[in-house]
């Protein structure tokens, strides 16, 4: 089983997930693609053109690990014409590709497939590319290790933030080009697969099973997630009309304490709902795996636990809500590139804060109190707006995220706020945006400038003072009330 490589120093909520074992392997517009290469993995990636469509049709033996699969790709050329592209995808034996279903000259080097169609592809135009592949996957290597796909001791699981998706199937790899997706996967009958999205499928067939899931709305390629294992599935809360169904998959030992650490998950989803608008997606999966992992890991409709995170005590209940608030904020509401990874990591950070000051416990003045405290007694060499590769997942990107929002929060008052924390969520459904889309969107709601504000959190590096509120945070009913925390 490949590396996944030595633990960081400091790792961050939703960043690289890793096992822990021995055997570790300026415009408010959506933006729909950026000019050029991401600034910080410019090897992956092509903005020359956006798929708006995945069809992956793969069959995965976990005994050998080995994978083969069928990728056909619905894409449309950029501005210009298009003579040749490339797709990312890892080490694996190529059996055939083919363009508009005709042969096509490729080379595959580095883990980049570049794709030479048999005439160039008109500027606008939309065309099929379509990959036969095969091999034994593995985690890509990067700076926290290895990424993407992950062998476990019984089954596999795919946790890819930020560049780990080209370790199991060819794919445009940059954030800002979001497409739908329809993955069929052939296993074993003894294993279950989850993946984000609606299970349209499940066929038996002699000793293998095929599940067929489609996940419709705008996916990053980083962002679609996928687990084979065996596991007990059980539905979190009732959904009732127009709810959002809520569904755990783990390890059947692990069952009593699942049932309590996730108990309020439906409380969760229903405050969000009320704070950030209407979840995003169709449905809400978490699997948690039979292994240790350094931290859970979201994905599109989708986010991955490791037993570790599994108690009985509710340890990790501010991870189960940082994960769930990924789903709008990184999932539907996505980074144009990676300089802008504190928009994922900073709302979701607040949102431990709102969950923990409407749930009963400690406010998000006295959390942000002690981020603020923490900061302060660390380097000052972070720019929340651009941290660079080696910073993208530093705790303190997190915190700092956290309480930028605070500063907003205590700037704007809550009423305006939260207005706008919807606001921004509903207009970029499904989108992509940037640090500058955010402040013009925040200053729609203010009634004084805030230039000196996003100046000083945004773009400085020295630790501003401690946001504080220029009245007090109004009390409001707990989620879940008093008589249910004992579920």
């Amino acid at each position: 089983m490949a590396s996944l490589g030595a633990a960081r120093t400091a790792p961050g909520e939703g960043s690289p997930a890793r096992r822990t074992s021995t055997a570790q392997g300026a415009d408010t517009s959506v933006v729909q693609q950026t000019v050029g290469a991401d600034p910080y993995f410019p090897a992956n990636g092509d903005p020359r053109y956006r798929v708006h469509r995945y069809e992956l049709a793969l069959d995965y033996r976990p005994g050998p690990n080995r994978l083969s699969g069928t990728a056909r790709l619905n894409a449309i050329a950029g501005r210009s014409p298009v003579a040749e592209f490339q797709l990312n995808l890892a080490d694996f034996r190529i059996g055939r590709v083919r363009v508009d279903g005709r042969t096509t000259h490729y080379t595959h080097r580095g883990g980049r497939l570049r794709i030479r169609p048999p005439k160039p592809v008109r500027a606008g135009a939309a065309f099929t590319v379509e990959v036969h592949w095969s091999g034994n996957p593995k985690p890509v290597r990067s700076p926290w290790g290895g990424l993407g796909w992950e062998e476990l001791e019984d089954g596999a699981l795919v946790a890819s933030q930020p560049v780990g998706a080209p370790s199991w199937y060819p794919c445009n790899d940059r954030p800002a080009d979001k497409a739908s997706y329809q993955i069929s996967i052939t296993t074993p009958s003894a294993y279950s697969v989850v993946a984000g999205g609606r299970l349209l499928t499940r066929t038996t067939k002699a000793s293998t099973t095929t599940w067929v899931y489609e996940q419709s709305a705008p996916t990053s390629s980083y962002l679609v997630g996928l687990s084979i294992g065996k596991y007990q599935t059980v539905l979190l809360g009732d959904p009732g009309l127009g709810g959002v169904p809520q569904a755990g998959h783990i390890p059947a030992h692990l069952l009593t304490e699942f049932s309590r650490d996730f108990a309020r998950q439906p409380s969760m989803m229903q405050l969000f709902e009320e704070l950030f608008g209407p979840y995003p997606f169709g449905e809400y999966a978490v699997v948690v795996t039979e292994e240790e992992l350094d931290v859970p890991v979201e994905a599109q409709g989708l986010s991955l636990f490791g037993a570790n995170h599994v108690d009985g005590a509710r340890s990790s209940e501010r991870l189960v809500a940082h994960e769930l608030a990924h789903q709008w904020f990184g999932n539907s509401v996505s980074i144009a590139d990676w300089r802008h990874i504190w928009l994922n990591e900073g709302f979701a950070k607040y949102a431990e804060w709102l969950w923990s000051e409407r749930s009963g416990g400690r406010d998000a003045q006295a959390l942000a109190r002690l981020a603020h405290r923490k900061l302060s007694a660390l380097p000052q060499d972070l720019r929340l707006s651009d941290p660079g590769r080696k910073l993208m997942f530093d705790d303190r990107l997190y915190e700092r995220g956290g309480l930028l929002l605070h500063a907003v929060r205590c700037a704007l008052g809550d009423d305006a706020f939260f207005r706008m924390l919807r606001g921004w969520a509903s207009v970029h459904r499904g989108g992509t945006v940037t640090t500058a889309a955010f402040t013009t969107h925040v200053a729609r709601f203010a009634t004084e400038p805030l230039d000196d504000l996003f100046r000083s959190w945004l773009h400085e590096t020295a630790l501003p003072p401690l946001p504080s509120p220029s009245a007090a945070i109004p009390a409001r009913p707990p989620y879940p009330p008093s008589n249910a925390d004992s579920a």
